[in-house]
């Protein structure tokens, strides 16, 4: 089980609002049939309006008690979806299933909320990439689905920015507590709140504490400062970390949704602001949270990414932090990008022995007044010195101590030890620790520094050579490069999407664990002992909310290259990349050219089901070759093809224009998952994908498949003759299942790359095989 601390930073309680929901009433999302509007009605609202109006009546007489005086039209919806949230009784909702029109509802949800130098990491700041050639991600309005914002923060001034905002805006800065329109500016364009539905779904709230846009969390800020935030000199976390901090697309503009609050995260909030991103004119949405269990038809992400897909705009979702168990992603949303998480390569402080050895470690404490320098070293025997209150009070405070990490024989985990450190006042502390917990999730309290076993040894040696062992600790810098990196993080959530497994999700993974970014100041971001807190500008967060926005920054910056790209073609793009010394544009291979490692398996090559097709390569994105694009009416064929009812189909796509003449599992995704079972029948399954060639002209592409273990792969056909720019040419892979796969259930995944005949592009896709 995970320390509390480590789960209050990904999912944060006082997110979680149980719904007030009794026998009478409860709030509903409604969804509306558009083309049964009555023509007396001008506008959608009127006559959502007058059709709760009309429940009154017809109810009254069948209810034994009066009216219901808090019973209220909560939101109505245009673009997101097409109707309406409402507080309702029982009888009420009986009734409203009747009217003409209506075409389903259910309950209003909960949702959970899943830099210095990952600029660098991703090669952004390569003079020839792609933060030149889309200038920086100039004039692409990003909307940001979240906590809110902290306007005052240096990573939201506009200095630097073009002072004409895009005709294409429609958007406002909304005023609230302490909160006015003076705040927002050139970077800041847009600012928005939305409660209705906590406040329907919970009568027990009388007021909302900060009700307005600002950000009383700190979520939101460092999301938005991660895609877009502006060029800050200076900014670092208590001296870690240090340099110029700026989001992935810096010039790109921002727009906040607030429906993230202390009293809850509701559906209907969340489709207020995604509804009203729509309307605004946003290029890109990025969305850090994400809703378990809920099937496509329910989840308020899936039906209002429908609708941005449909205009152009792409989305970018978290993968949830639920892993590293198989099959407990959310937003596994064909429509959408879905971002894991993975480390970066990067670490802080220093162990110094008393011999002039220097060990590279982790730590992150946060002064620079306590001075830990040639202290004794202190190493006992056995474990119980750093796991036991009474041993530790005895030891001498002035020394640092040596402590082991054993699951077996250790009756306590490395984080009550850290905890029971920092209580007792020892001076200092050596964690040996290869705990993808600690690294990844960790905070530390007290003067301590964690090693890994590997270099415990040389650590060990020295102490029991020296008949006065010394040691020094060393605060406050900064190494980058460190490998093998990055690697899956073991909190992301993987695929198979459990509502969805027949996409390979998520797409890709992007920088995650121990992201800079901006936050606020009026909660602490860090602790020296039991009472101390501190507070900071900016601060270390980590999570797939902290992935995504890499994604939608860098889909920002391609939004501004190629502006007539659809959302599957940007997606497309961002997966696409090459393996073994070639990648498509996600990379499948380490900072040391092995495949991406797992975290919470590190003897294990990451599967796609923790990674997707690799680490986000926004270069290569520019350029990838070839995409696999789709339409909206394929994501209907895909639903068709799942037996989704008319009405189910209906409540995603807002209108009965789609069809469901030619239902297919085989969209035209740049990835393959076969699913098998035990009572599978047939082990053939056959795709079908259409590639659009997108690059200079006249190419020539072959097939290379990394055959998955226990899989016979083919293609046909094998080379693709592209005669012009933007031509289209299809092929089919079958993958042959063999007996000994499904009989030891096991996952298995290889590759597809077509590789450019004397050109430079290699367009990978990955093939999983896997359990159903």
């Amino acid at each position: 089980m995970k320390p509390n601390f480590v789960f209050s930073l990904l999912i944060t309680p006082l997110f979680l609002l149980t719904l007030h929901s009794n026998a009478n009433t409860a709030t509903y999302i409604i969804h509306m049939n558009k083309s049964f509007s009555p023509k007396v009605f001008t506008t959608h609202h009127e006559w959502f309006k007058s059709t709760i109006n009309s429940l009154k009546s017809k109810t009254l007489l069948r209810d034994d008690h009066d009216y219901q005086s808090h019973k209220k039209l909560v939101y109505t919806y245009d673009n997101a979806m097409y109707g309406f949230s409402a507080v309702l009784s029982s009888n009420e909702l009986e009734t409203l299933n009747n009217i003409d029109g209506f075409v389903a509802a259910y309950q209003d949800r909960t949702a959970t909320i899943d830099t210095t130098h990952t600029f660098e990491f991703l090669s952004l700041d390569s003079p020839s990439g792609l933060w030149h050639a889309s200038n920086f991600g100039d004039d692409i309005i990003v909307g940001v689905i979240d906590s809110g914002v902290w306007p005052e923060s240096q990573s939201f001034k506009d200095h630097g920015m073009t002072k004409k905002i895009p005709n294409k805006w429609k958007g406002t800065c909304e005023s609230g507590q302490e909160f006015n329109t003076s705040m927002c500016n050139f970077k800041l364009i847009g600012a928005r709140y939305f409660n209705k539905g906590v406040i329907a779904s919970n009568p027990n709230v009388t007021s909302i504490y900060m009700n307005s846009a600002r950000d009383i969390v700190g979520h939101g800020t460092h999301t938005s400062s991660t895609v877009a935030g502006n060029y800050v000199n200076g900014a670092s976390y208590f001296g870690y970390a240090k340099g110029v901090a700026r989001g992935i697309a810096p010039k790109a503009r921002l727009a906040m949704y607030k429906v993230i609050w202390e009293e809850g995260l509701l559906a209907s909030d969340v489709l207020a602001g995604m509804d009203q991103a729509i309307i605004d004119g946003v290029d890109v949405i990025s969305i850090s949270m994400g809703f378990d269990d809920a099937p496509l038809y329910e989840d308020p992400i899936a039906i209002a990414s429908f609708a941005a897909m449909e205009k152009g705009i792409v989305v970018s979702s978290s993968a949830g932090n639920a892993g590293p168990d198989l099959g407990t992603l959310h937003n596994g949303i064909p429509w959408l990008i879905t971002v894991a998480a993975g480390t970066i390569d990067r670490t802080f402080g220093t162990l110094v022995l008393g011999n002039g050895q220097n060990i590279i470690g982790w730590t992150l404490f946060p002064s620079n007044a306590t001075i830990v320098e040639n202290l004794p070293l202190v190493h006992k025997h056995t474990l119980s010195s750093c796991n036991s209150m009474k041993l530790l009070s005895q030891l001498y405070k002035q020394a640092i101590i040596l402590c082991d990490d054993d699951s077996i024989s250790n009756p306590r985990s490395v984080f009550d030890q850290i905890n029971l450190v920092a209580e007792t006042g020892v001076l200092g502390a050596i964690f040996v620790s290869d705990n993808p917990d600690l690294i990844d999730l960790g905070n530390v309290y007290s003067p301590i520094i964690v090693i890994k076993p590997k270099d415990a040894q040389s650590v060990l040696k020295y102490a029991k050579s020296n008949k006065n062992p010394t040691a020094s600790i060393k605060f406050q810098q900064t190494f980058v490069g460190i490998n093998p990196a990055p690697a899956a993080a073991h909190y992301s959530s993987r695929g198979p999407s459990h509502y969805f497994p027949w996409i390979l999700k998520p797409d890709i993974m992007a920088p995650g664990s121990r992201v800079l970014a901006a936050y606020i100041p009026t909660k602490p971001s860090a602790r020296i002992g039991t009472n101390v807190f501190l507070s900071n500008d900016y601060n270390f967060m980590s999570g797939t909310s902290m992935a995504c926005p890499h994604a939608s920054g860098v889909a920002a910056l391609l939004k501004s290259t190629h502006p007539k790209w659809s959302a599957a073609a940007i997606r497309s793009a961002l997966k696409n990349r090459p393996c073994t010394p070639l990648v498509t544009t996600a990379n499948p291979m380490d900072n040391t050219q092995n495949p991406i490692r797992d975290n919470a398996y590190p003897s294990q090559y990451a599967s796609p089901l923790a990674i997707g097709a690799g680490e986000i390569d926004p270069n290569r994105a520019m350029n990838p070759g070839l995409i696999y694009d789709a339409t909206p009416q394929d994501y209907v064929n895909l639903l068709c093809a799942l037996k989704y009812t008319k009405t189910q189909i209906l409540t995603i796509t807002r209108s009965s224009s789609y069809d469901c003449e030619n239902p297919s599992f085989d969209l035209n995704y740049p990835s393959f998952i076969a699913l098998y079972s035990n009572k599978t029948t047939s082990m053939v399954h056959k795709f079908k994908r259409t590639v659009t060639n997108v690059g200079n002209g006249a190419a020539t592409y072959k097939a290379k498949v990394i055959q998955p273990k226990g899989c016979v792969v083919t293609v046909s056909p094998d080379i693709l003759d592209f005669s012009y720019r933007n031509e289209k040419q299809s092929y089919y892979i079958n993958i042959n299942i063999k007996y000994v796969v499904y009989k030891k259930k096991r996952v298995s995944f290889g590759d597809l790359v077509w590789i450019e005949d004397g050109g430079t592009h290699t367009v990978r896709s990955p093939i999983v095989v896997a359990p159903r």
